[in-house]
């Protein structure tokens, strides 16, 4: 897997893809009510592979769902490519969606169990105004995206997505990024399922196509290390607020809220004896 912390880079200086202002969302009414996320802001740059971190329940799944536009915020704003983000319409979450794209953590549940790969795959290219090429095109890009994810088109080809390992559908989503091409991708949780080996093999690709094609990746995560190895900028989730923000390195090497610090000392190192008062 590529060094990431070492060549992570300035991003503060690079043009703005998506941000919030005081983005909250409240579930229920009254006393029944649960506030999932807090007056959270965030700037998110262009190119930048951001990680944001934080254990079940802190907000981070429910805050990306928003981000997609999946969810309406209670509060605040979001603004993409510097003005606010309008998607009161179908039409125009649709255009959204071009810009903005997501690898769920459970991929059996992220493809139409009636829809062959092709289809999944001509969707993709149809979506970016390639509808009238001709077939031969058509099938020379889905070969170069299933190569790209280490898969063989000619081998998938008439078959259904549950005819697929779950580390092969998980790549399988990675080639729909690489055909669509979105400015921002949203990757909640996407290797959790998945072996260690195809882990590195996953994130490895996540990478590679953040430096192709500029794309920023939001990197929806628990695992705080896995956050630190990857990440240009981290952000560590509590209770739906954002605890700390800032550089992987900075973050992680040097905490400043205990919560951060918390999560770190739960990351198990082999040559120590396991502290499990915090579990």
């Amino acid at each position: 897997m590529s060094d990431a912390v070492s060549t992570a880079k300035d991003f503060s200086n690079a043009p703005l893809c998506l941000s919030g202002r005081d983005v909250t969302k409240v579930f229920g009414l009254g006393d029944k009510k649960t506030v999932a996320v807090d007056h959270v802001n965030f700037d998110f740059h262009e190119g930048e592979f951001v990680s944001i971190v934080g254990e079940s329940g802190s907000g981070k799944t429910t805050l990306s769902k928003m981000l997609l536009g999946l969810l309406p915020q209670t509060e605040g704003e979001i603004l993409f490519q510097g003005k606010t983000r309008d998607i009161s319409t179908h039409a125009k979450k649709k255009e959204y969606w071009k810009g903005i794209q997501a690898i769920f953590q459970d991929p059996f549940s992220s493809f139409n169990t009636f829809n062959k790969i092709d289809t999944v795959l001509l969707d993709c290219i149809n979506m970016r105004g390639g509808r009238n090429l001709p077939k031969e095109k058509k099938i020379e890009m889905m070969t170069e995206a299933c190569s790209f994810v280490n898969l063989k088109f000619a081998e998938l080809t008439n078959k259904y997505p549950f005819e697929l390992s779950g580390g092969q559908m998980q790549r399988l989503m990675i080639a729909r990024i690489f055909l669509l091409k979105p400015k921002i991708l949203l990757a909640d949780e996407p290797t959790s399922m998945v072996d260690a080996c195809s882990r590195a093999t996953i994130l490895d690709m996540l990478l590679q196509l953040r430096d192709e094609i500029g794309m920023t990746v939001i990197f929806i995560t628990h695992d705080i290390g896995l956050a630190y190895y990857i990440s240009d900028t981290v952000y560590i989730m509590e209770h739906g607020k954002f605890v700390e923000f800032g550089k992987a390195d900075e973050v992680i090497i040097n905490p400043k809220a205990a919560y951060t610090k918390r999560l770190i000392s739960d990351v198990p190192k082999i040559h120590e004896e396991w502290d499990l008062s915090t579990v």
